[in-house]
């Protein structure tokens, strides 16, 4: 198998040949036709998520061909188009397994288990979702986690209807999309200067964009924070409305800084997400296809992942990076 691996974080990512894996008891294999490149990736290779598999090869958005299967896995799995996430394994029986998420004991794909930068990966088949096998690969990929994660976010923030979006990378043009689809009021945040992603914003139906130093005319019921910035925390406590709610989506964010009491009062919530769940990727792909949801792919050779997270470390892409082996 070919695989792009992270030997150390912080340096870049080596092309190379490895021996095909093998599925042990409850696992599959897949031979990938594509994994899409996460701010995830980018936290794991630059060094922010501590103790990573190494070396590791990373990648969690990952659509596949079931080729091999583990002792106890059906056969009927042997050639049907799966995607695998984040989320990659859980111990079953501990307080929050039992309760639906956040396991004491997770493993994750492409940070402590081998991910999908490569052309074949083993994964646990109870996290591996059966997928359009009509559907293009490369634009399911990045609905492995940018869509998942925005949908879990999306819940999060309630049914309001005006809702802003920080960050709009990946995760925020997937669930802006559905959140139109649902009838509700879009506020796209960038950076200052962003005039690209801010356009990119509007053509997807958002009502506002702007710099996410700029504040809209009326209280939102909710904000979604999808760039890993702390500064963005008070920031948009300041723009949703008395009993609002601002949920922080990424795994990574830098430092909270202090803030008056007063920019919480008034009943607002600061909400964190940090996995999804099998439920979410039941309602979510339903949910995608309704909405006609697009991914906007930027399409990279697998051996130019290096390029990929530097595009997305940069702020150069709008969409979502997806490999290809």
């Amino acid at each position: 198998m070919k695989a792009m691996v992270l030997e150390r974080p912080g340096t870049p990512l080596k092309f190379v040949d490895r021996p095909d894996p093998t599925p042990r008891p409850g696992e599959i294999r897949l031979r990938v036709e594509a994994c899409a490149v996460c701010r995830t990736d980018l936290h794991v290779v630059d060094g922010d998520l501590p103790r990573p598999k190494l070396p590791l090869v990373p990648g969690h958005e990952i659509v596949g061909i079931v080729d091999l299967v583990g002792e106890g896995v059906s056969q009927s799995r042997l050639g049907q188009r799966v995607g695998v996430p984040w989320l990659g394994h859980t111990c079953g029986h501990c307080p929050y397994c039992v309760a639906g998420a956040l396991c004491d004991l997770p493993f994750f794909t492409g940070y402590t288990r081998d991910g999908g930068f490569a052309s074949h990966v083993v994964a646990d088949e109870r996290f591996a979702f059966d997928l359009d096998a009509t559907a293009d690969p490369v634009s399911l990929a990045p609905l492995l986690c940018a869509g998942l994660i925005g949908w879990r976010c999306l819940k999060k923030a309630g049914g309001g209807r005006r809702l802003g979006i920080y960050g709009f990378g990946a995760a925020a043009h997937i669930i802006t999309q559905v959140a139109v689809w649902q009838g509700r009021q879009i506020f796209a945040f960038t950076r200052p200067g962003d005039l690209q992603a801010q356009d990119f914003a509007r053509s997807l139906g958002v009502v506002w964009a702007g710099s996410s130093e700029e504040r809209p005319t009326a209280g939102l019921d909710a904000a979604i924070i999808f760039a890993p910035v702390g500064d963005l925390v008070p920031e948009a406590l300041r723009v949703v409305r008395k009993g609002g709610r601002v949920v922080c989506g990424g795994i990574h964010m830098s430092d909270i800084p202090s803030m008056p009491y007063r920019l919480l009062w008034e009943e607002r919530e600061l909400l964190s997400v940090a996995n999804l769940t099998r439920r979410d990727a039941e309602e979510f792909f339903p949910i995608a296809k309704r909405a006609q949801v697009r991914t906007h792919p930027k399409v990279y050779p697998l051996e130019q992942a290096n390029q990929a997270l530097d595009d997305l470390r940069m702020g150069r892409l709008s969409g979502a990076a997806v490999l290809v082996p």
